[in-house]
């Protein structure tokens, strides 16, 4: 047990930033909602709570079931009884638990910031992103120059699909890494910018430069520039299912509801779609090349598909990306100076694998 102790140990400690940071930044969270007379709720990490619960709850229905099928015991419960409190698969649950807590706990509140975006700051950036993406796009808006290509009900509805599929990296990519078989560096660098990106890109940034994105600018600011991307997703609507449809009614709903729990807020620059997306590529691709040119793929796809299905501009995405690799920087260079700081105090964190390969 003391080999145990230690090795969690030595992980938390090369953790502690991650750990520090975040709570900092949940306060300052709390803090500012404050000040704008919202007191704090837990509401939405209860929901953040059960969601990672089912999806842990799922991962291990398909380890046992994979684990009983691939070894045939003739004691199932002994050998899962064995299996399950083997040290290196303590080791593995025990080291990722505060990384688990901090998804749980801060993205609520960042999720929070989001739909208080309306009382730190006006929507006003909209103009300035058509006329850059204009100004990109030879005077074209970006949805115009993807339509040829796009433009059709069951590719739309396809997109869509895949679009909604984002939400896989928050829950079952985030437990990866938390719990799965990597460096310790690079956990530690992808948790960091994870942490830093929600508040500084889908906060500060999304706060300073407040827009809301093509679906809503009619609605919410009676522009009608994009009123004719809206009419095609409507159509196309009618002869297959374009799943982000009703969940853009649901947020014009919430925004006018003045609703603010987990997944609500309306804000288009920067996207965290395209910032969640390259994250996980810029990270995986470090794990494995085969995984890179999938979440390579993922990225791509998904930066087209916030334009094509009027969620937003194209340099919201640009932005994204430029914004995520100078936290992807910072961040190491934080872990970096972190880990000099605990070898001068002879507390070097784990900086090797703990978890074999199975």
């Amino acid at each position: 047990m003391n080999e145990i102790r230690n090795i969690v140990n030595a992980r938390w400690r090369g953790e502690t930033p991650i750990y520090v940071i975040g709570l900092a930044l949940m306060a300052l969270c709390i803090g500012l909602l404050a000040a704008r007379g919202i007191a704090p709720s837990f509401g939405a990490t209860w929901v953040n709570t059960r969601l990672f619960g089912m999806c842990l709850a799922l991962i291990a229905v398909v380890d046992v079931a994979r684990q009983l099928f691939k070894h045939r015991p003739d004691s199932p419960i002994a050998f899962l009884r064995a299996r399950y409190s083997a040290p290196d698969f303590l080791i593995k649950a025990l080291a990722g638990l505060p990384m688990l807590a901090v998804a749980i706990v801060l993205l609520p509140f960042f999720s929070k910031m989001k739909s208080a975006i309306p009382l730190f700051n006006d929507y006003t950036w909209d103009d300035t992103f058509v006329e850059w993406d204009r100004a990109i796009f030879f005077g074209y808006d970006a949805w115009e120059v993807l339509q040829p290509a796009l433009g059709f009900p069951v590719v739309t509805a396809f997109l869509a699909l895949l679009y909604h599929l984002w939400i896989l990296l928050l829950y079952p990519g985030v437990l990866f890494f938390a719990f799965g078989k990597m460096g310790s560096d690079l956990r530690r660098q992808f948790f960091l910018t994870y942490v830093l990106s929600w508040s500084l890109i889908g906060g500060a940034m999304a706060t300073w430069l407040a827009s809301v994105g093509p679906v809503f600018v009619g609605p919410l600011l009676g522009d009608t520039r994009f009123d004719e991307q809206m009419a095609y997703l409507r159509a196309a609507n009618e002869q297959v299912p374009i799943m982000t449809l009703k969940v853009q009614d649901m947020l014009i709903e919430w925004f006018q509801a003045d609703a603010n729990g987990l997944g609500s807020g309306i804000t288009a620059m920067p996207s965290m779609h395209v910032a969640i997306a390259f994250l996980f590529w810029i990270a995986m691709r470090q794990i494995s090349p085969r995984l890179g040119m999938f979440f390579a793929a993922f990225f791509a796809i998904t930066w087209i598909s916030s334009v094509h299905l009027a969620y937003h501009y194209a340099v919201d995405g640009l932005v994204s990306v430029i914004a995520v690799s100078a936290i992807w920087w910072g961040s190491r260079q934080i872990i970096t100076a972190w880990d000099r700081f605990l070898e001068a105090r002879g507390q070097a964190a784990l900086r090797t694998n703990t978890v074999p390969a199975e």
